[in-house]
């Protein structure tokens, strides 16, 4: 199983990618909660050139209520991250997929949330 939901945007900037995203998620009922810009962390701690690289952590707050309701621990595994990376001209982004990262937990109820917060996720993806 994948545990990543994947697009490439052609000749798009990270940047502008990030501004698109934002939005589409948006529009899903998630909010960023956090944001690592990677390329710059590995070049401040490491001294280590990198692409462009950056990890928001999304969280639809209804769907995040929701399975900490039914498994109190989960927030060990919130928030969702999504990834935007540059590759030449074109931007990757990546969103992890819940159901997949649930399959540790084992809990049917808390499978039905993943499921929900999976098809927003690649709902938000599709539509940038």
């Amino acid at each position: 199983m994948a545990y990543t939901y994947d697009r490439v945007l052609k000749d798009v900037a990270i940047d502008d990618a990030e501004l698109l995203v934002r939005d589409a998620l948006a529009e899903k009922g998630f909010g960023v909660l956090t944001e690592i810009d990677v390329q710059a962390t590995m070049q401040k701690k490491l001294g280590v050139e990198m692409p462009p690289y950056r990890i928001l952590g999304a969280c639809n707050p209804g769907m995040a209520h929701k399975a900490i309701e039914i498994e109190p621990r989960v927030g060990a595994m919130l928030p969702c991250n999504v990834i935007l990376r540059q590759v030449d001209a074109d931007t990757e982004i990546s969103a992890i997929d819940p159901v997949a990262s649930m399959q540790a937990v084992k809990n049917a109820d808390l499978d039905a949330v993943a499921d929900q917060v999976r098809d927003l996720l690649r709902a938000a993806l599709d539509a940038v």
